[in-house]
């Protein structure tokens, strides 16, 4: 598989690309010639995902200076020990004010170094969040998958729309998140032959909930440095997906891009693209 895109979307509104982290790496010092690559490409919407307090504001710009950029805000697990004492109150003010998911947050018992129960107190504290305003939100969950099903089970109320980005768990556990109310999230793990379970899970994903995404800068699809990955890739994770799901790149394209545009109607205001 090269760099080149295999194919390209025409007739369908555009590529989605449901999670990416504009702001990190590379990126950050190099985004506009990625903006444009990535809309070469066919990428008409990417949402980017803000961690910890210290990118919010950066973050939230991004999305307001370009109409194709939709934008989540949260604390990411790998930033809980950081955060400040008002850290939950400023997010609160930033969703009120702002067309904004809740995201990146989530569970990651593969840290060496956690607190179990800040961790799930604040993934809690924001998915309640999330649920009072009525946003979509992104999780990330690495090795906690049944923790994370329990807590979302248990929840009185969720929110509108979940995803769970990258994902990583196993394909039996596929229906019990659906069940849940989550989408599911493919990135571009899946062009890895050797990782039978994300290939695997990604068959076992419904149509109505199949979303796509570049991680970037992380993760990049075979033949890329993995910290050079960016949305412009993204075509490269739909045409593996649609080879392993026996289907039409053009059909997964345009089915993911439809369920990501519900997926974040709430964020397509003002500046967000119609």
């Amino acid at each position: 598989m090269s760099k080149a895109n295999s194919f390209h979307v025409s007739d369908a509104p555009g590529l989605v690309d449901a999670h990416c982290h504009l702001q990190d790496g590379f990126l950050r010092h190099a985004l506009e010639p990625a903006l444009i690559r990535a809309r070469a490409a066919g990428v008409r919407m990417m949402c980017c995902n803000g961690t910890h307090e210290g990118d919010w504001d950066y973050v939230l710009g991004l999305g307001r200076s370009h109409a194709d950029i939709c934008v989540s805000l949260g604390l990411h697990p790998w930033y809980v020990a950081e955060r400040g004492s008002g850290w939950l109150a400023r997010l609160e003010g930033l969703v009120a004010d702002n067309p904004v998911g809740v995201g990146e947050i989530g569970l990651d018992n593969a840290l060496e170094e956690r607190n179990d129960a800040e961790q799930e107190e604040v993934f809690l504290a924001q998915m309640e969040l999330a649920a009072r305003y009525g946003r979509p939100v992104t999780v990330h969950c690495r090795k906690a998958f049944g923790r994370l099903a329990d807590l979302v089970g248990e929840m009185r109320r969720r929110p509108p729309f979940m995803m769970l980005h990258a994902y990583a768990g196993s394909h039996e556990m596929v229906p019990v998140f659906e069940k849940l109310g989550f989408h599911i999230s493919i990135c571009a793990s899946i062009t890895r032959t050797a990782n039978r379970k994300a290939r695997t899970a990604c068959v076992r994903v419904s149509p109505e909930r199949l979303l796509v995404e570049s991680d970037s800068p992380a993760i990049a699809p075979v033949g890329v440095d993995f910290e050079r990955n960016e949305p412009a890739y993204l075509p490269m994770v739909i045409e593996v997906l649609a080879e392993l799901r026996g289907e039409r790149p053009e059909e997964v394209a345009a089915r993911t891009a439809a369920n990501a545009r519900e997926f974040f109607r709430c964020c397509e205001s003002d500046g967000a693209v119609k």
